[in-house]
């Protein structure tokens, strides 16, 4: 084989070399985000997991938070979003103060009920954050309490329901609407609140009491500036994510305790197509 010849072999393979070098960098180079963030995304949601096992729910939620903001094209965004959700409600419910809350000390003559209109929050939220067994409270006892305003927006297209405290979306639950369209659009407020309601069926002699099968408002009530209309649980756990109902909107029974427990009266309802 002459000179020529082996130089020219020389060359095509450096160039093989070279492309191969190349693709094995692009392969192996961390994932990046829409805002140029190199950091891998397994790298994060490894994080994530973690701070999660270890109980940094802040962090855990941070960086899920992160997840969604650098990765949005991902498949795996609704499931991320889910972790981060699930983290608002056990931070919530937890004694951890997060910045939306804060440490309070009970004084001579307060009460839950009084506390909770100071800060225009529930009782119940503050009961369920503090893990108090009852209503009885102690003078100079620092507790948890959540200080920023909830509002809640339905959209009827998608049939969820968004618990927000600003522009922060704290969790997404799905619901059922009103067939043909009937659930009204507009701003509302949450004017009353009611465990275990009566459902006083038009036709009927008197109150279905709460427990009875025919009862379709579930276990809790929350009703809306709008005679007849509300938020509610049910009977029918298969009609979610429907346009069924006579106009209320509907949850499962398990969500909308969890809702009564967070939003006080008050509590700002926007309803949209």
């Amino acid at each position: 084989m002459n000179k020529k010849l082996l130089l020219a072999v020389f060359v095509v393979a450096i160039l093989i070399i070279g492309l191969i070098g190349t693709n094995i960098i692009k392969k192996c180079a961390p994932l990046s985000g829409k805002t140029g963030n190199a950091a891998s995304l397994f790298d994060l949601l490894m994080q994530a997991k973690n701070l999660e096992v270890k109980g940094d729910l802040l962090g855990a939620k941070t960086a899920y938070n992160k997840l969604i903001s650098e990765f949005s094209n991902s498949g795996d965004v609704m499931n991320w979003q889910k972790k981060a959700e699930d983290i608002n409600i056990k931070l919530l419910f937890s004694s951890a103060i997060t910045p939306n809350s804060l440490l309070y000390e009970i004084k001579p003559g307060d009460t839950l009920a009084k506390i909770a209109r100071e800060f225009k929050t529930t009782a119940e939220l503050i009961r369920k954050s503090n893990n108090l067994a009852n209503d009885m409270i102690v003078p100079g006892r620092k507790i948890k309490v959540w200080n920023a305003p909830f509002n809640i927006l339905i959209d009827k297209s998608q049939n969820i329901l968004i618990l927000k405290s600003g522009e922060e979306i704290i969790k997404t639950y799905i619901v059922a609407t009103g067939k043909n369209n009937s659930t009204p659009t507009g701003n509302f407020k949450i004017v009353d609140k009611i465990p275990n309601p009566p459902w006083f069926k038009p036709g009927a002699p008197g109150p279905i009491p709460a427990g009875n099968p025919e009862n379709i408002l579930g276990s809790r009530w929350l009703a809306l500036d709008l005679p007849s209309y509300g938020i509610h649980g049910t009977t029918d756990p298969q009609s979610l994510g429907k346009q069924v109902t006579q106009g209320c909107v509907r949850m499962s029974n398990a969500d909308v305790e969890e809702l009564y427990i967070i939003v006080p009266k008050g509590t700002e309802v926007t309803i949209v197509d």
